[in-house]
């Protein structure tokens, strides 16, 4: 169940951070809404998670995923560029995730 609500605080994270791009640019109230909602439920699934996995790996996987996928949805929707170094940290990154679950 863990790794569920893992999810979706993950899930609700990039949501948050979606919205909060959605919120500069366009001002719209509904918008920042979103970006409150979100971070609520994220926060939320966040607290069910360590119940059942450790918060060294609940919080580095949060983090972590969030800033790749976060990442990979400013490259695909908003068209924001990716550099090399990004990609390198972001790769740094999943391999620290592997090393912690070992």
């Amino acid at each position: 169940m863990g790794i569920i609500y893992l999810a979706g605080a993950i899930i609700s994270e990039i949501f948050g951070s979606t919205m909060l791009k959605f919120s500069a640019i366009s001002r719209k109230k509904l918008s920042v809404l979103g970006v409150i909602v979100s971070y609520l439920l994220a926060f939320y699934f966040l607290s069910l998670t360590v119940m059942s996995i450790p918060l060294s790996f609940t919080y580095a996987a949060w983090s972590g995923i969030g800033t790749a996928l976060t990442a990979a949805v400013g490259f695909i929707i908003f068209k924001e560029r990716i550099q090399r170094q990004t990609i390198i940290g972001l790769m740094l990154l999943i391999i620290g995730l592997i090393l912690l679950r070992l």
